[in-house]
């Protein structure tokens, strides 16, 4: 069941290359999940002097409450913290303090402190990190994310109390001029604070890379207390999308005993039912997963999510053709959300009908337009066009699959045989030889290359 789970479901687990795949942790991509995170940040970026398109949010399958900034402007969020946090103000006070963290410029002033191979090790593994989300590999089970390296990767990202306070500074400045209250930041500092007395190795990790003071939650306390906001709660569209974020990660991350007992069946609100219909699909229960799929779908007939979990579930018990409906129906109310496009694509695939293959590719190409990066999505075309007998344009993909995965070696051979077969000068043969470039910058030919 876990192999079932782990293959192209609404939640995708992400894959990193090789080179830093170590234990435990995973990335998870949703649509759902990114456009709750994405509502939640922008009016934070956007008070930042941010572009909210140019700051990448990663939600990290861990259940420890962590969150942090590394390799630029992106920002990594633990499924633990997402859980933990009882308000969607506390999920945002947490964001605008790492965008503190981002516009004060403590990234580019810690890496002056790296001096060493382990320093060296630390950044390889964050870039591998940012290469394995923009792959989106859903094909493989588990992956690491910053594994192995804990304790050193700990130290680099942690950062001084002058540096806390700034970003606490800089982030209750943000919620303001958002119009929201800080008190989310300070529920969650107040958290924390009551680990300051756990020893180290009992602390969540938030607590070991962000030291936090009497200082800081006084700062926040004394800020909340007289602010106009203290009192403001964002939209109630933003409570009901976080209480559906976290029954829907809650479900997919724990077993149905679990699931069930936090959410019973006298739990009648929609994120209960949610959460229910994802166990018993989890448990390969098909009949009442369906069953309250369905009625959520009569409820809110306009929600891409629940015709998307309908698709899904469909298509993992063996009913791609049944799929393709719902999948269609929500790549529609979602604006084309790429991650659904990618498991409409599958179900096209997956029905072995060769009607499907040219809908299937003009749905990858959608998924492509905007999502280059994602190795699935190359994967899956690979295997479209080698059905369609378009071979050079198959080793092409091929190449793109296994250049976003690490695999060097593969995509220099891929792309040797695109050459091959690829009229010359065409896009596609150029993208090859820029292919074979990025594999053999010292212009010594490929596997198979011809002399």
């Amino acid at each position: 069941m876990l192999r079932r789970i782990l293959t192209l479901t609404a939640i995708f687990l992400v894959a990193l290359p090789s080179m830093v795949l170590a234990q435990g942790r995973s990335f998870i991509r949703d649509t759902e999940i990114e456009d709750t995170l994405r509502l939640y940040a922008t009016p934070i970026f956007k008070a930042a002097g941010l572009d909210p398109n140019g700051v990448s949010v990663y939600i990290v399958s861990d259940n420890s409450l962590n969150a942090f900034v590394a390799g630029g402007q992106k920002l990594f969020i633990n499924t633990g913290l997402l859980l933990k946090a009882e308000t969607p103000e506390q999920v945002i006070g947490v964001m605008a303090h790492e965008t503190g963290h981002i516009t004060g410029g403590h990234l580019s002033r810690v890496h002056d402190q790296l001096r060493n191979a382990s320093a060296i090790s630390i950044l390889s593994t964050i870039a591998g990190v940012a290469a394995g989300v923009a792959a989106g590999r859903s094909d493989v089970g588990t992956a690491a994310i910053l594994g192995g390296q804990n304790i050193a990767t700990r130290n680099f990202l942690a950062y001084s109390r002058t540096q806390e306070s700034s970003a606490d500074q800089a982030g209750v400045k943000y919620l303001t001029a958002a119009g929201i209250s800080a008190r989310g930041m300070m529920e969650f500092m107040e958290t924390l604070e009551g680990q300051e007395l756990l020893s180290t190795a009992s602390q969540d990790p938030y607590m070991r890379s962000h030291p936090l003071t009497t200082e800081r939650v006084e700062f926040l306390e004394n800020y909340v207390a007289n602010s106009s906001l203290k009192d403001a709660r964002v939209s109630p569209e933003f409570y009901e999308r976080h209480a559906r974020m976290r029954a829907k990660l809650y479900a997919f991350t724990n077993h149905i005993q679990n699931t069930l007992r936090i959410y019973p069946e006298s739990d009648t609100s929609i994120a209960g039912q949610y959460a229910r219909a994802i166990a018993y699909y989890r448990n390969s229960e098909l009949d009442p997963a369906l069953e309250i799929i369905e009625k959520l779908i009569a409820v809110e007939p306009s929600n891409p999510y629940f015709e998307e979990l309908k698709g899904q579930v469909l298509l993992e018990f063996g009913r791609a053709n049944d799929a393709i409906a719902p999948l269609e129906k929500s790549v529609e109310l979602s604006n084309g959300a790429p991650l659904i496009r990618l498991l409409l694509a599958h179900a096209m695939i997956e029905t072995g009908d060769n009607a499907f293959l040219e809908p299937a590719k003009t749905t990858l190409m959608g998924v492509l337009s905007r999502e280059r990066g994602n190795a699935s999505a190359w994967r899956f075309r690979a295997i479209v066009e080698s059905r369609l007998g378009n071979e050079g344009e198959a080793s092409l993909s091929q190449a793109e699959y296994s250049l976003l995965t690490g695999d060097r070696q593969a995509a220099s051979y891929h792309a040797v045989q695109a050459d091959r077969k690829l009229e010359k000068g065409t896009a596609a043969w150029l993208r090859a030889q820029d292919i074979l470039q990025a594999t053999n910058p010292d212009g010594t030919p490929g596997r198979d290359a011809p002399k």
